[in-house]
């Protein structure tokens, strides 16, 4: 497939806050603000909110009884681009995102005619709120566990903001977005969409 640097590219990201909409969610804003940095390199997508569905406890790509997932399965192997947005819950990622990351692990079981996961080709990227420490223990996390079920990940492909220690502000709280959060999103955004319209041009090899 031939690509330039306005090849058409879609996004999903997966909002993985506790509460549902339209709670106020600092995942949501930092999910919304990598869109929008993202579109910026002519991604287009959405969000979904994982709270507003019922997502299935589990390791299968469907498991029955009026689950979400499959359909948010759907959008994710649509998709070029994954974003995923947690809180830091007690320094990990949200029970949410881990929920996320063990529906994702049915993937090592899917592949295609050439033995290679649906997620090759895909690149994905991770937003982390929390109003104490812990963003890189959470992507460090998440980056494991994505490119474990095939997902490819750019230079930078996290974006965070972290409080002050034993204090209650959160992100949606500022009054302005710090200039190192939003110079991290454009640049996590800038090598995303790069990664994504390379491997749409040359495609990982057959796995043996």
């Amino acid at each position: 497939m031939d690509t330039t640097d306005t090849t058409a590219l879609r996004a999903v990201a997966l909002v993985c806050a506790l509460s549902p909409s339209p709670g106020s969610s600092s995942s949501q804003l930092l999910a919304e603000q990598t869109m929008a940095a993202l579109g910026e390199h002519g991604v287009t997508g959405g969000i979904i909110r994982i709270a507003d569905h019922d997502v299935k406890s589990g390791v299968q790509t469907d498991m029955g009884d009026g689950d979400a997932w499959p359909k948010i399965r759907d959008a994710v192997l649509s998709a070029d681009i994954l974003i995923v947005s947690t809180p830091i819950w007690l320094g990990h990622p949200s029970s949410i995102a881990q929920r996320v990351m063990e529906r994702l692990n049915a993937e090592l079981s899917e592949s295609d005619d050439q033995g290679r996961m649906l997620t090759y080709g895909k690149v994905a990227a991770v937003c982390v709120v929390g109003n104490e420490d812990g963003a890189h223990k959470v992507s460090a996390d998440l980056f494991q566990g994505l490119n474990d079920v095939g997902f490819s990940l750019a230079p930078n492909a996290v974006t965070y903001w972290v409080g002050e220690a034993m204090q209650g502000t959160d992100y949606q709280d500022l009054d302005k977005t710090p200039e190192k959060t939003a110079a991290t999103t454009a640049t996590l955004a800038a090598n995303t969409a790069h990664l994504a319209r390379r491997l749409k041009a040359s495609p990982y090899p057959p796995s043996s």
